[in-house]
């Protein structure tokens, strides 16, 4: 008997050991793909057997199961951006099964959405195209969306006040740049032809990725798309994977800054289950009044210094001396943005997502115009925008089950609530005005592909309903009594509807060449009423229109050997006139009033760009490209007559008479041109170049054209190590002289120098240290020698030197 017992003790051992080994077995069959430098999972990684081509993926935490892979065999780790990593399973096993992934400053296989609404390589687009990934932006570090696409070295930003950011691209701008958010239209029936601020009510602190297409992109996303197309993509709510029945996710940092006291607060949060998932996200910015640089060159003299300010001292304006002429009084402002996404997963071919989302600012003084001065007093007392809001909900349906008439397909149903406006009071004066714009648009989109054979198809549908109504009055400050005032478009109302279909298609030839092609119908009607025209006698009550186009695209792409790639493209944009250009009544600069002009059509572009890529050992990629663009009846802003006479009293002020018109042709041509090195597998360098020239050709003689930007680039030194991140770059821009300018445009001249605007250049540092996966500091310090300048057509100084302190957490 105690022989029995002594074996079944030592049986029950045995298996308690060979359980224990085997529990052990299993968590080491678990591989952790982590980002070298931030220490983050990298999901969606693919994890391949080389010999038993067995393939595994990993989930949100950067997880695998690897149990059926055999031990003998090596293993393939690989995943978009990343370098590819080869271990032996016994290798992995001496890593405790955790792989640390280094970034590539470049990579072929790199997917992006905006070109055709659905996923494609970026090596298989004629178009040019710039995507800056969610960990480019956290370490860019910027404090708003206009500054992010400013710090990519390819894309030209003005700015009329701190709250703001006009983006440039090819020599277009505000309205003739399409922005796009999670694949709604942001352009809306009052986009103005000047300088647009919008672009900060997005909050990029909540971005997946943003995608920069180039040139025309009217054949898939319509009007408005003539320099290019920036599509912000917002995160998706995670589901949790078959290893959790709950995913929480929290991701919250704190940024100051010591140009502008910046204070910014940022939190979202995921909680998903297997078919629902919530994020909610919430950021909040305090910015005081910014300072610029204060070391000038000979060309700037005083240019920019803030010598005073008005403040309003026992019921009078005051003119008060500035005691530090480089605090740019009047520039602070504050924001909030709040994201909530809802994602129901109905199985594994249909997604539901809900997507709401509201913006809103505090009043934002219009620094530009707080600085005009007359006979040596201000003309102004206040001149602010309101706050900014912006609502916006949206349905989204995903269904990925092919059938007969598609494989992938999308309908977006969204609708937005805009309020804008504008409030101004003369120095010395009591009459506040007031000017306030509400719009609410209706959108509807339907997208779907479908593959025959090497064929891809891509087609869909679209309709777009704009309403804006427009208020005036003014107010006595001092008495409370109010009075009637000119509206900023017709006070009537006014409305704009817009119907397209498109389809586009891609064939790859063969492994050396690629055919994509598209067209595009759209109808376009707007009205708009003038029902008061006491302020100014129209001779006529309403403006109708309705315009159609046809737009196209025709690209090749040449791969003669893995080492090159010639890309083709030619391809049509239109835009159709909108309320801003038909019917807007407005003071665009000092001594300047632009009137409607009922007779305005449709601008037309023709672009032809080629381009040219040179890789070299899979570390290093040069590439150039040239572009020309025909601008057929462009609208620009030109002297014109009202009621015979070429100037008018506005605003108390005579004013000469400007409008939209249809010039009768005009050119833009450009270049651009990209260095990227992986010198190591540490050590990159990054460098960018642009150069635009546009010229006004129906008159006797060329001129410029406006909201063209000088020579503009970017020059960076990267270094990833474990756990760190530094980057040393250079920003910098040509000069812009006066015989450049459009005088009568919208290049701001007034707001320059007699010589026009300066080069400047800026030396910058940024780093970020991650102390462990769940807490990361970040510090930078920009403009180091603390460099006066002003970009190009704006009117307020950039920062001086700027010294930012990020702590970054995630649970």
């Amino acid at each position: 008997m105690l022989f029995l017992h002594t074996i079944k003790r030592r049986i029950l051992y045995l298996c308690l050991l060979c359980v224990g080994l085997g529990t052990l077995h299993g968590d080491c069959q678990v591989v952790t793909v982590l980002d070298r430098t931030t220490l983050q999972p990298v999901d969606r990684a693919t994890i391949t057997g080389k010999n038993s081509k067995i393939i595994a993926l990993t989930g949100p935490g950067g997880k695998a199961d690897i149990s059926s892979f055999p031990p003998s065999d090596s293993i393939i780790i690989r995943s978009i951006g990343y370098q590819t990593e080869v271990l032996g399973y016994r290798t992995l096993e001496a890593m405790y099964f955790r792989v640390l992934l280094k970034e590539k400053i470049f990579s072929l296989d790199q997917v992006v959405i905006s070109a055709s609404r659905f996923e494609e390589k970026i090596a298989d687009m004629p178009q040019q195209v710039d995507v800056i990934k969610p960990r480019d932006m956290e370490f860019m570090n910027q404090q708003t969306s206009a500054d992010v696409m400013s710090s990519t070295g390819n894309i030209f930003v003005q700015k009329s006040q701190m709250g703001g950011g006009s983006p440039v691209l090819r020599g277009f701008e505000a309205n003739k740049v399409l922005i796009v958010l999670d694949g709604i239209r942001m352009n809306n029936a009052i986009y103005r032809s000047g300088h647009l601020q919008n672009v900060i009510s997005i909050d990029h602190s909540v971005m997946d990725n943003i995608e920069i297409v180039f040139g025309p992109g009217s054949v898939v996303y319509g009007s408005d798309a003539l320099g290019g197309v920036m599509h912000f993509h917002t995160k998706n709510p995670a589901l949790a994977d078959t290893s959790a029945k709950t995913l929480t996710r929290l991701h919250t940092f704190m940024r100051t800054a010591t140009a502008n006291s910046e204070i910014t607060g940022h939190a979202d949060f995921t909680i998903g289950l297997r078919k629902i998932s919530f994020l909610t996200s919430y950021t909040y910015s305090d910015f005081g009044d910014l300072r610029q640089g204060a070391v000038r060159n000979p060309f700037t003299g005083d240019w920019g210094k803030r010598g005073f300010y008005v403040e309003r001292i026992n019921g009078t304006d005051s003119m008060l001396i500035n005691a530090n002429p480089d605090i740019q009084k009047k520039t602070a402002y504050s924001q909030y943005d709040v994201l909530e996404k809802v994602l129901f997963r109905q199985n594994k071919f249909v997604d539901h997502i809900l997507n709401f989302q509201y913006s809103s600012s505090s009043d934002i003084d219009f620094y530009a115009r707080l600085t005009q001065m007359n006979g040596g007093l201000p003309v102004y007392a206040e001149w602010f925008y309101g706050p900014q809001k912006r609502l916006l909900g949206a349905y989204t349906l995903k269904i990925s089950k092919e059938n007969f008439f598609f494989k992938n397909g999308r309908v977006i149903a969204s609708f937005q609530s805009i309020e804008e406006s504008r409030h101004s009071r003369k120095f010395k004066k009591d009459i506040l005005s007031h000017r306030t714009e509400n719009l609410g648009i209706g959108t509807l989109t339907a997208d779907f592909d479908r593959v025959i054979k090497k064929n891809e198809f891509r087609y869909g549908c679209e309709g777009v309903f704009n309403s804006v109504q427009s208020i005036a009055g003014t107010e006595n400050i001092v008495t409370g009594e109010t009075g009637p005032l000119d509206t900023r478009y017709p006070d009537g109302g006014s409305e704009v509807q817009n119907l397209a279909v498109y389809v586009t298609h891609t064939l790859e030839v063969d492994r050396t060449f690629i055919l994509a092609d598209g067209l595009r119908y759209s109808n376009n009607r707007l009205s708009a009423r003038f029902i008061d025209t006491t302020f100014f006698p129209f001779p006529f009550d309403e403006i109708k229109q309705t315009n159609n186009a046809v737009t196209g695209n025709l690209g090749f792409i040449l791969l003669p050997g893995r080492e090159w790639r010639i890309t083709l493209n030619g391809s049509t944009g239109f835009r159709n006139p909108n309320v801003d250009d038909l019917g807007k009544i407005f003071e665009s600069v000092p001594g300047n009033i632009i009137v409607p002009n009922p007779d305005l059509k449709p601008e037309y572009t023709y672009t032809f760009e080629t381009g040219v890529s040179k890789f070299i050992q899979n570390t290093l990629k040069l590439e150039g490209i040239v572009f020309y663009t025909l601008y057929r009846d462009a609208i620009t802003l030109q002297p014109w007559k009202f009621n015979g006479q070429d100037s008018i009293l506005y605003d108390g002020v005579m004013s000469r008479v400007t409008a939209n018109v249809n010039a009768l042709e005009a050119y833009i041509t450009g270049f651009s041109g990209s260095l990227l090195a992986d010198v190591t597998p540490a050590f990159s360098i990054v460098s960018n170049l642009n150069y635009t020239y546009g010229r006004i050709t129906g008159g006797i003689t060329e001129t410029p054209l406006d909201h063209i930007p000088p020579l503009f680039g970017r020059t960076s030194f990267n270094l990833k190590l474990d756990k760190f991140r530094g980057e040393f770059f250079i920003l910098y821009n040509g000069w812009k002289r006066k015989e450049d300018y459009n005088i009568a445009g919208e290049d701001n001249f007034a707001y320059a120098t007699s010589y026009g605007t300066p080069a400047w250049y800026t030396l910058n540092i940024r780093t970020a240290y991650q102390l462990d996966p769940r807490l990361q500091l970040q510090v930078s310090l920009e403009n180091i020698l603390d460099t006066y300048y002003r970009v190009f057509a704006s009117g307020v100084s950039a920062p001086g030197r700027n010294l930012v302190v990020t702590v970054r957490g995630r649970l």
